[in-house]
């Protein structure tokens, strides 16, 4: 999730726990705990882009961790509101809950975020938030400032209300965008038994479903309103490792990235014969219906044993933008409904 939310929730965790501490002390000191675990976008390297995608949601955003996070920013922030905690144990508390919660928020996304480590490597990701939704945030911002304008906790309990109806909702969405995506694969001869739905930018009313037929990931778009409605995308090739021993030594460097990245992607590689060095994630893309990327890694076959080039693509040009509010408010002509 975007810093803001990470704040926030982190927040409004920290009142929950100690809801008789002083508010404002405590939604602030909060909210640094459940930003802090971001710190570690510090961790990177100038000639291995991947080392970002590695640690990014790691080890400071694992349960296991979160106890030891806790600790550090309460010692780090012990000048801060020094006469307003009755001891460090209270400040402790606060810390833990406003760190746990980034972890979890995270694992809510579709990025994927190591929970279990340093057990497992396993990048958690439930599909149920987009990485921003102002529709979370902002309800949360209002009630938090209220609860402190007014000094009535009511106002923070409905945040907390808010906040778990709205992840709830997520959960609800994600399985109709699952059900309706298999539907749509079925209508196609697909009897696919499997398929990912991770939500649009800033909505659960948008979701991407990407399903494998044929060695081929088909993605598409659903906007899941009181009925579902489709928006048809394209398909795409697997990554084929035949094809990529032909351009790479197995025992290379760019070998092991392309292995990295398969791991980051949750194995969501495609391959275009249109860009044949290019190796993109299908999971990302700025409109639900479209499969290009967000993001790429570029295999050089002249010089195997140097690192991959990683590559970043956002097109927030004025078209897309247009498309992706028509989606979302319906504004285009639904391409097919659901019975």
């Amino acid at each position: 999730m975007d810093p803001i939310s990470q704040g926030i929730v982190g927040a409004v965790c920290a009142r929950s726990v100690k809801p008789r501490a002083p508010a404002r002390e405590t939604l602030i000191l909060g909210a640094l705990a459940g930003m802090a675990p971001d710190l570690d976008v510090l961790i990177r390297s100038a000639s291995d882009p991947l080392l970002f995608l590695e640690f990014h949601r790691q080890f400071t955003h694992s349960l296991a961790f979160a106890p030891i996070g806790a600790l550090l920013v309460s010692i780090a922030t012990l000048w801060l509101f020094k006469s307003a905690f009755s001891s460090f144990r209270t400040r402790y508390w606060i810390c833990l809950a406003g760190y746990a919660s980034h972890g979890l928020l995270d694992a809510a996304t579709t990025y994927g975020t190591q929970l279990y480590f340093p057990f497992s490597d396993f990048r958690v990701a439930w599909n149920f938030m987009s990485i921003v939704d102002p529709l979370f945030t902002l309800p949360l911002i209002g009630f938090s400032v209220l609860a402190v304008m007014f000094s009535k906790r009511q106002y923070h309990w409905l945040g907390v209300l808010w906040m778990v109806g709205y992840l709830s909702m997520g959960i609800i969405q994600r399985d109709r965008a699952e059900s309706a995506g298999l539907w749509l694969a079925a209508s196609r001869g697909h009897p696919i038994t499997e398929i990912s739905a991770k939500p649009g930018f800033a909505s659960l009313l948008m979701w991407k479903t990407v399903y494998t037929w044929n060695d081929r990931f088909y993605v598409d778009g659903i906007r899941i309103g009181l009925e579902s409605t489709f928006y048809p995308g394209t398909s795409v090739q697997k990554l084929d490792e035949t094809w990529l021993k032909t351009q790479i030594p197995q025992d290379s460097q760019q070998w092991r990235d392309v292995a990295r990245f398969r791991w980051f992607s949750a194995d969501y590689l495609g391959w275009s014969p249109d860009r044949p060095l290019e190796i993109m994630d299908v999971r990302y893309s700025m409109l639900v219906n479209r499969i290009d990327p967000l993001w790429v890694i570029e295999i050089d076959p002249e010089r195997p044993d140097q690192h991959v080039a990683f590559v970043t693509r956002r097109d927030a040009s004025p078209e897309t933008v247009r498309t992706w509010w028509c989606m979302l408010t319906h504004c285009e002509a639904p391409l097919v409904r659901t019975p």
